[in-house]
């Protein structure tokens, strides 16, 4: 009944089951995570807690706990996840609980959201049923510096004596 003949590859709809020791298995390319983008990604699962700040240039699902400040490309807090800090990335997006400031251009709060702090941002959406408490501030990119001209020199006039005529 279960003796199914082994093949040499695995058919086509199914992934490779070697483990992480062979490194063209799925399971050990870290694009294979649901978080992972284009720079790769990482999950804070729901059994961790960690304390101190998180920087890089990556995509971070945060399903545990983070006591401490999150500065990455990407950001998504799932249902269950907890940061006690500010928020500093290009996009986040919110479906639990935020504790501290979020700055971003993008920022998402979904329905079963909950923050307290401020948001800054270019682009909020909030939906029906997200819980916001704070003050929603525009990011104000820095302006374009203006084509400043020097001014034209003008002619200075200097005091001019007069000398008396001898005659």
């Amino acid at each position: 009944m279960f003796n199914k003949p082994q093949s040499a590859t695995p058919p086509a709809n199914t992934p490779a089951h070697d483990g992480p020791a062979n490194p063209s298995s799925p399971l050990a390319s870290p694009s294979a995570s649901p978080a992972a983008g284009k720079r790769g990604g990482s999950l804070i699962g729901p059994d961790l807690k960690l304390e101190g700040s998180i920087t890089g240039g990556m995509e971070v699902q945060i399903d545990g706990q983070v006591a401490g400040d999150v500065r990455v490309e990407r950001v998504t807090i799932g249902e269950n996840g907890l940061v006690d800090g500010g928020v500093f990335a290009e996009a986040v997006e919110v479906r639990g609980r935020v504790s501290g400031s979020i700055t971003a251009k993008q920022v998402r709060l979904y329905g079963a959201s909950h923050v307290e702090g401020d948001i800054t941002h270019e682009q909020l959406s909030i939906e029906n049923g997200a819980f916001f408490q704070g003050r929603s501030l525009r990011l104000q990119r820095p302006a374009a510096p203006a084509q400043i001209t020097p001014p034209k020199p003008r002619a200075v006039e200097e005091p001019v004596e007069a000398k008396a005529a001898t005659a």
